[in-house]
């Protein structure tokens, strides 16, 4: 365990990090003159974020937080402005919390914010903070001059994203700009989409993105979930650092928000895991994507995008995309060449694979040569996805995309090093217990 104390312990068991300082709350109707007691709340972030230290908790209790303006002013029409400034650092044994109060959810609504450049709602550079079980809409674009905005921008370290719902903004709804070892557990991206943005209409609104420098490997989503964004679920082009998504689901990707009308411009994939615009970028990083789904998305369920080198596909579900499977590469000359890790996935319906002849590919579901059917599965519902989650924040348990007790693909998958039950690993997301 090479990372330092809390956050590497949480990064590896999802236990959540405790914290020994003082504790705070704020609330809609608070007063930022007042304690900052229960009974006595404070009203902004702002001022919490004045007063904190390492180590200390800022519960926030449910309601609205409405906001009207930028933390600073448009300089011109290409300028960027953010709702919130969190840029107090906790330490590696103190994070500073912003927290849900139990049980109530606080909604941080940016709709006000109207001046004529890009918006961050949350503008995230500190280190070491954790934030948890907030709301994050309607952050907006202003003019047709720029990409997108952006629900959650982050250019920090060692952070921590937990039960974040994200939504119904005109761009990504949580995008790590940069930084290494941040942790996105248990979040939403969801009905993002950005019509104003210059390159296109929907090209930029992913769910969840990363588009972070060399050297700042660790950065981890871990059982997230993306739908009706108009772009992509999770996109990694431009990660020159390695990123892992695991146990994580992404579907409708492509589609104007509550239609099934393609965005004008939107990709439309579930997991875009990588590629540098099409570009050969030499030292490029390997991703990995593992134990995720992704379905009836607008094209491709998981795409490597023109990925310089091998990406590792590992116990993945793919159902009725338009590829299922698409390993897409590039090499040095600029030439089109497919790549990828693939090991113990499962693709079924719709199209299901392009781009993989050659690749370095075995034990998966089309290896076996049998014909699939949805008889191998407990139901191949695409209904309820997006259901509540499980009081720990994790995602819900469904029997969509299961395999059943008779199914040919149990057992049938290679140790890749990952935790199975059986003889070998079963093909797909979900191992039978």
């Amino acid at each position: 365990m090479k990372r330092n104390g809390i956050f590497a312990l949480l990064a590896l068991s999802g236990v959540t990090v405790a914290a020994f300082g003082n504790t705070y709350y704020v609330a809609p109707n608070g007063n930022d003159a007042a304690a900052g007691t229960l009974d006595a709340p404070w009203a902004s972030i702002a001022h919490a974020q004045s007063i904190v230290e390492p180590g200390d908790t800022v519960y926030f209790r449910g309601g609205t937080y409405a906001y009207d303006k930028g933390t600073t002013s448009c300089r011109d029409p290409h300028d960027t402005v953010s709702g919130i400034d969190l840029k107090k650092s906790g330490d590696p044994q103190r994070l500073i919390r912003y927290w849900a109060y139990p049980n109530e959810t606080p909604v941080f609504d940016f709709n006000g914010i109207s001046d004529n450049c890009r918006v961050k709602g949350f503008n995230v550079t500190a280190d070491w903070v954790h934030l948890k079980g907030l709301e994050v809409t309607h952050v907006r674009q202003n003019n047709n001059l720029n990409h997108e905005s952006w629900g959650i921008w982050i250019h920090g370290s060692h952070n921590i994203f937990e039960q974040l719902d994200t939504h119904h903004n005109m761009g990504p709804g949580l995008f790590i700009k940069d930084g290494g070892d941040n942790l996105v557990l248990n979040t939403d991206s969801h009905h993002n989409y950005d019509p104003l943005t210059s390159n296109g209409a929907g090209q930029s609104a992913d769910g969840f993105g990363a588009h972070i420098s060399a050297n700042h490997p660790g950065n981890v989503f871990r059982g997230c979930r993306a739908w009706l964004n108009s772009d992509d679920g999770f996109d990694l082009i431009n990660a020159y650092s390695s990123v892992t998504i695991e146990n994580s689901w992404a579907w409708l990707q492509g589609y104007v928000p509550d239609t099934m009308k393609p965005a004008p411009y939107g990709n439309g994939n579930g997991f875009k895991a990588g590629g540098y615009g099409g570009v050969y970028v030499p030292g490029a990083v390997k991703h990995t994507v593992r134990f995720s789904v992704a379905f009836n998305n607008r094209a491709s369920g998981f795409y490597a995008n023109h990925h310089p080198v091998a990406n590792d596909f590992f116990n993945n579900t793919s159902y009725g995309n338009h590829a299922d499977f698409n390993m897409l590469g590039i090499d040095a000359s600029g030439a089109a060449i497919n790549l990828g890790n693939l090991r113990n996935n499962i693709a079924y319906a719709g199209t299901l694979l392009k781009n993989v002849s050659g690749t370095n590919e075995a034990y998966n579901s089309w290896n076996l040569r049998e014909v699939m059917s949805d008889a191998e599965f407990e139901d191949v519902s695409t209904a309820g996805w997006d259901a509540p989650r499980q009081a720990d924040g994790s995602l819900p348990r469904l029997n969509h995309l299961h395999l059943t007790s008779r199914s040919r693909l149990i057992n049938k998958g290679t140790d890749v090093g990952l935790p199975y039950k059986g003889t070998a690993p079963d093909l797909g997301a979900f191992e039978r217990h």
